[in-house]
Formats: C-alpha cells, sequence, structure tokens
C-alpha cells in the first residue's frame, strides 16, 4: 500500500522569481516551458498559465531518455491536441536540442512576417524559458547555446535570478529560476515532484518517499525492480515491504542488524533519478 504524506515546498525566493517573470513577460514574444518527460502532468506549474497569459508556449518535453517512449508519444500527442507546440528534448545527450529555434520561429511565424513587412527584417526575437525547478532547464539552455550559459546541477534552486542569454544572431533567451506554486492539493502531485528530485530530499520522509516510489514502481514497472533489487515476486504489495526486501538483499544493517531502509530509500531515489531503473513514465494517462 501507499504511505500518507504531506508534502509542501515553496521556498521565499521563489515569490521573488514569480514577479520577475510576472514583470519581464511584456518583454518577450514566447514562452518555452520546460517539463519532465517522466511526469508530463505534475511537472507543469498550473499558474503559468495566468503568470504567461496571452503569449505563444513551446511546450519543452524534456528527459526524454528516462522516459517511457510509448507514454511520451501519448503526451505529445495530448499537449498538440490542447493546441501547444512541442518539442521533445535529451539535454545530456542534446538530442532534439536542434529543433528549438526553428520551433520558437515556427511559432512566431506570423509575428515575424509582420517584422519584415514593416522592414525590420532581423529584429531579435526573445523568449523566455520557464519551469519547475529541477527538469533539466539550464542543462536545455547550455545544450542550445552551446556554451555553459547557465549554472547546472541536480538540485533544485541553483538559478535564482533572470539571466538574458544570447543564442544566435536575432534570438535572445531569458533563463529564469525554477517556480512551484503555492500549495499542492493533490499529493500525489507532489510525491512526483519529490520522485524527481523539484522538492529538496531535505525537507522530506526518504523513508516514506522511498516506499511510496517502491509501490508505484511495482505498479507500473513490476519487473524492473524485482530485477534491479532481486526482490522475490512474492515480497508483498507494501512500499515498506518492498523497501525491506531491497535493503535485505543489498545488506543495508544498521548496528544490532535492523534494515537500514534511510540508505536504501536514498539508493532508489538516486536510481531511479538517474535512470539506472529504466525508462520509466510515473503519470501513464492523461492526469487530467
Amino acid at each position: 500500500m501507499r504511505e500518507d504524506m504531506n508534502i509542501q515546498w515553496f521556498p521565499g525566493h521563489m515569490t521573488k522569481a514569480r514577479r520577475m517573470i510576472e514583470s519581464n513577460i511584456k518583454l518577450i514574444d514566447a514562452v518555452c516551458e520546460v517539463i519532465d518527460a517522466r511526469i508530463p502532468y505534475s511537472s507543469r506549474n498550473p499558474d503559468l498559465d495566468g503568470m504567461t497569459a496571452g503569449k505563444p508556449r513551446l511546450v519543452i518535453l524534456n528527459r526524454t531518455d528516462q522516459a517511457d517512449p510509448g507514454a511520451t508519444k501519448h503526451w505529445v500527442a495530448k499537449f498538440r491536441d490542447d493546441g501547444a507546440a512541442v518539442l521533445e528534448t535529451d539535454s545530456k545527450s542534446g538530442k532534439g536540442v536542434g529543433g528549438f529555434s526553428p520551433a520558437v520561429r515556427s511559432l512566431l511565424a506570423e509575428k515575424i512576417a509582420r517584422y519584415n513587412a514593416k522592414g525590420q527584417t532581423g529584429r531579435v526575437i526573445r523568449a523566455m524559458v520557464v519551469g519547475i525547478p529541477n527538469v533539466g532547464k539550464s542543462s536545455f539552455i547550455n545544450r542550445v547555446a552551446k556554451r555553459k550559459a547557465a549554472d547546472a546541477s541536480d538540485r533544485p534552486g541553483v538559478t535564482r535570478g533572470k539571466q538574458w542569454i544570447k543564442i544566435d544572431k536575432g534570438f535572445e533567451l531569458l533563463d529564469t529560476p525554477g517556480v512551484l506554486w503555492p500549495r499542492f492539493e493533490d499529493q500525489t502531485v507532489a510525491e512526483n515532484l519529490a520522485f524527481t528530485g523539484a522538492i529538496r530530499d531535505q525537507i522530506m520522509d526518504l523513508e516514506t518517499l522511498g516506499a511510496n516510489l517502491m509501490f508505484r514502481l511495482k505498479k507500473f514497472y513490476p519487473q524492473r525492480i524485482f530485477e534491479r533489487y532481486k526482490i522475490d515476486e512474492a515480497a508483498g504489495s507494501g512500499g515498506f515491504e518492498l523497501l525491506e526486501a531491497a535493503a535485505k538483499k543489498r545488506g543495508f544493517l544498521m548496528s544490532g542488524g535492523e534494515l537500514d531502509l534511510g540508505r536504501m530509500a536514498a539508493v532508489l531515489l538516486d536510481e531511479f533519478r538517474g535512470g539506472k531503473l529504466g525508462r520509466v513514465t510515473l503519470e501513464i494517462r492523461d492526469a487530467t
């Protein structure tokens, strides 16, 4: 079974980041929203629609190398059905990143045509890159810029201030800090964010989080955890039972012989985030 958790995280710098996005929206032509292909619904900040209203939107489905290809295909179709332009990318390898500039220019084709008609050929296009923490936004920007233009880390909250980045002649990006929303009404969404590292581990009960990830993985990809952690398929269906079985197989013991579930949970989360469990999507169907 899944254990109930109450996850909330909205540090003070995110309020400042929200204001920065709202105050700069008038300067840009398009909004490029980077989301995590493993949790396409949960990694979209619902407040961004209001904050960036009226601007053309490109959804960048990042980390497709770690996501289930079949699920990614489903989500791409859904976003396009909803009227969004979509680009699939993998920031680590650079796959799909080359399509970014053409995708933005296609999104703004009518506006560019109007500029040209007014004799403003070559006028600078400005796009704002937004997203929640830890979706690979900075790594994506560095790939697009072909240099280290943004600070990248596997920890949420690294980008704190706005950065204008020149991509090529006539195209600039405004990088913005990762922003969550003030309260998570849906704790499944909050859990998904915690699983992928969008919420700081330091505020989490890692044992319960690890147990709930085990439970979800058994639901969607049981063979992956059986093979990776040598868990017997009869180990039980509860998340803690699965975590205990994995800890026993790994020999994670504390003094006195008690199983070290905290260590096992940390390893599970690290291996999931690092793609060692294979290509996994935690939102198989439309969560809306």
